[in-house]
């Protein structure tokens, strides 16, 4: 039995402000034969005054809309100081990352439910064999505007030292630093340059194998961001003394990778061009003479059409996690003395459904005989984690999950044992991590999060499956208070919903718990997060299915689910919003200029969205072998098919549409939503009291990390945004 849908239309916006006028000129490029106009180019130069006046209309205009929609809220879930106190409270708990251990000395994350930022915390078992945990590094202690993030940490192989990587303002430009961990001072750095650099410890913490840009005048000014080396680097001496060990004659826009086994003896250096779905390895034995600043590498798998992850083993041996022949993966090994493609024996074979994730080995006392192998998979991005013969590769038993929810990591001591960690979460529980014993077969809660555990609504959780455009199926989770269906989980009436997604660069939508869902879910909405070709939820072959020329399956999957949720009874036209950030901005710029008939608002956040011009700015270059590259007429004309910019039709009714943009964001320019959000306020026939067309700057921040107070004022304004044009304030009202 079913029941009258509430009230859920909404309001109009009082006395709405025209938009500001934009600089526009009649620009019409010829590439490759095709036209192709460009009327608001002026807007990528932010310090053009032209852009900055017209950026200063739009806070304007924004802070018109948030001081009516602040009023309007008032006395509902969505008021100011009550969502943003609920958001408090359901990241109240805070956070504790898996452990890294380095002997007795216990390394991990940490963040209480009020700090700004998590921090590197080691703990030591002290006289009365308890363990005292000491804070080693705190983003606030560096800064207290809170405007310096953690991006990376690694300890020596010993423990005795600790590298650490931070950034200012959300550049992500991170500067490396060691320091001792028994006393907490600096012992070397700051070393500047180190933007996603590994840090792989020689034994003995005298030295490690880090990644660094070349000088910038060494060279082109338009290529300083790009040109990485691997250097070998000897602690408390000048990096400009560093040797330079790999990478000369590679791709400008490689990103490299570098390990050391636990025993010193092999380096292992791993490159792909930008995010190209490939990588190429190689091994040097470290005990040769010179070896470590002139290592004699040896190719492990050089020029494949393929992913290849590799690491020597406490056995002795190299194993190799690899998509080549297996695009959901496979786990393969050999001598490290005879590491090619040849000689590889396939320990894992691929599974006919299941995503393998990653490994891990355990033993009963001797690390050079492994007792057990552990694998985690994703089947249908559902976690899963098996036991198997860690010499055949049979399939010996399973480990008990807390749920249907999402894994990270399967964390083991380098020196073996028994044990394995992992941290675990769902959509409604915050991640903890636990632990596995291979003697017992038990799993247990070993570590929760510092603060106080939310009250969660009962919130009913479903997978389901739809058709897309091409036959293909795509699955999508929906999250909904559990008043709101009946009892074989369907809805009782269509409700306020936003459809999330992002389809691209291989990453999965796993179940992962959300204080932005769970806000919106008891408030009476319904939460959509959509698994997208382009993803990684099925492999690479699903991952390609949704890029390069391919990459309108993406938006065809992601309206295919838009279109199920209005047809089921979950939401209609006037109440569906969607959502996303970065890749995902791009596709609800697609969604917003392909389907505006689908929905009735959009948040577009840290978005791509001028693909023609997109690889001349920000990381831009690097991600070609996604998109495509304009340069070249075929791929153009798969960038101008779906590029949001440029679909942008005069007088149509496009949905209201709210862009945020952060001017620290270092990969993502905000040049793109400033284009098309003037694009869409100069084309949109929507009265802007009903579909108003908005643009959020925030300083100070990039496209990751950021402090949690920012987080939470972000995520309160975007949820206001979306129950105010889907009219969720109205349901709840009524």
């Amino acid at each position: 039995m079913t029941t009258e849908p509430p009230r859920a239309t909404a309001r109009p916006v009082p006395h709405a402000a025209p938009y500001p006028d934009a600089p526009r000129a009649d620009l019409v490029e010829d590439l490759h034969g095709r036209r192709v106009a460009d009327p608001y180019r002026v807007l990528e130069d932010a310090d053009d005054e032209r852009t900055a006046r017209w950026s200063r209309a739009q806070d304007d205009l924004y802070a018109g809309y948030r001081a009516r929609v602040s009023a309007a809220a008032a006395g509902t879930p969505f008021a100011d100081a009550t969502l943003r106190d609920r958001l408090a409270a359901l990241l109240g708990a805070g956070s504790v990352g898996a452990p890294a251990w380095r002997g007795a000395r216990r390394f991990s994350t940490r963040r209480a439910g009020d700090q700004e930022h998590a921090v590197v915390v080691v703990a030591e078992a002290g006289a009365d064999g308890t363990a005292t945990e000491r804070v080693l590094v705190d983003p606030l202690v560096l800064d207290a505007a809170g405007t310096t993030t953690l991006d990376a940490w690694q300890p020596s192989k010993e423990g005795d030292l600790l590298a650490y990587q931070v950034s200012h303002g959300g550049t992500e430009e991170s500067v490396l630093h060691v320091l001792d961990v028994a006393t907490g001072q600096l012992v070397d750095g700051p070393i500047d340059r180190a933007r996603y650099s590994p840090v792989a410890w020689l034994p003995g913490g005298e030295a490690f194998y880090y990644v660094r840009r070349l000088a910038p005048d060494l060279v082109p000014a338009d290529e300083q961001q790009y040109h990485r080396r691997v250097w070998l680097h000897r602690v408390g001496t000048s990096p400009e003394q560093d040797v330079e060990v790999f990478g000369e004659g590679l791709d400008l826009t490689s990103y490299y990778g570098v390990q050391v086994s636990r025993d010193g003896r092999w380096l292992i250096v791993s490159a792909s061009a930008g995010t190209a779905p490939r990588t190429d390895v190689w091994i040097a034995d470290l005990t040769a003479p010179g070896a470590h600043e002139a290592p004699a590498f040896v190719e492990v798998a050089v020029g494949l059409d393929a992913e290849v992850g590799a690491w020597v083993g406490r056995d002795g041996r190299l194993y190799v996690h690899t998509d080549l022949d297996a695009p959901r993966g496979r786990l393969a090994v050999t001598d490290p003395a005879t590491p090619g493609v040849e000689h590889w024996s396939t320990l894992l074979p691929q599974d006919d459904v299941a995503v393998l994730e990653d490994v891990a080995f355990v033993d009963d006392g001797d690390p050079t005989r492994p007792s057990a192998l552990l694998a985690s998979w994703r089947r249908h991005a559902v976690s899963e984690v098996t036991r198997h013969d860690p010499r055949t590769g049979a399939r010996t038993g399973q480990v008990p999950l807390p749920g249907l929810g999402s894994i990270s990591g399967l964390v083991t001591r380098p020196e073996g044992g028994p044990e394995v960690w992992f941290s675990y979460t769902d959509h409604v529980t915050v991640p903890h991590v636990h632990r596995y014993d291979a003697r017992t077969g038990d799993v247990d809660v070993w570590a929760t999060p510092p603060g106080a555990l939310p009250d969660v609504p009962a919130v009913h959780s479903r997978q389901i499956e739809v058709v897309s455009a091409d036959g293909t199926l795509v699955r999508a989770f929906v999250l909904a208070r559990a008043d709101r269906v009946d009892a074989e989980g369907r809805p009782l009436a269509p409700a306020p919903t936003v459809l999330y997604g992002y389809g691209g660069f291989q990453i999965s939508l796993d179940p992962a718990y959300s204080a932005t869902t769970l806000a919106w879910v008891e408030a009476g909405g319904v939460y959509v997060v959509a698994n997208l070709r382009g993803g990684g939820e099925e492999g690479e072959e699903w991952h390609r299915a949704g890029m390069r020329g391919s990459k309108q399956n993406v938006f065809d999957d992601f309206h295919a689910v838009a279109e199920h949720l209005v047809a089921e009874g979950w939401t209609t036209t006037d109440t569906l919003a969607c959502w996303g950030g970065s890749n995902g901005g791009l596709l609800v710029g697609a969604a917003v200029t392909q389907r505006p008939d689908l929905w009735a608002a959009a948040v577009c956040s840290a978005p791509l969205l001028d693909m023609v011009r997109y690889q001349r700015f920000g990381l831009g270059v690097t991600w070609t072998e996604e998109y495509g590259d304009a340069e070249v007429p075929e791929e153009l004309d798969w960038l101008l098919g779906y590029s949001p910019y440029h679909r942008v039709v005069d007088g149509t009714a496009y949905p209201a549409v709210l862009f945020t943009v952060f001017e620290g964001d270092s990969r993502v320019d905000p040049l793109h939503a400033r284009k098309l959000a003037a694009a869409l306020q100069a084309a949109t026939t929507s009265d802007p009291a009903e579909r108003p067309v908005l643009l959020r700057r925030e300083i100070g921040v990039g496209h990751g990390a950021r402090a949690l107070s920012r987080t939470i004022g972000l995520s309160a304004e975007q949820l206001q945004f979306v129950a105010d044009r889907t009219g969720l304030l109205e349901v709840e009202e009524a």
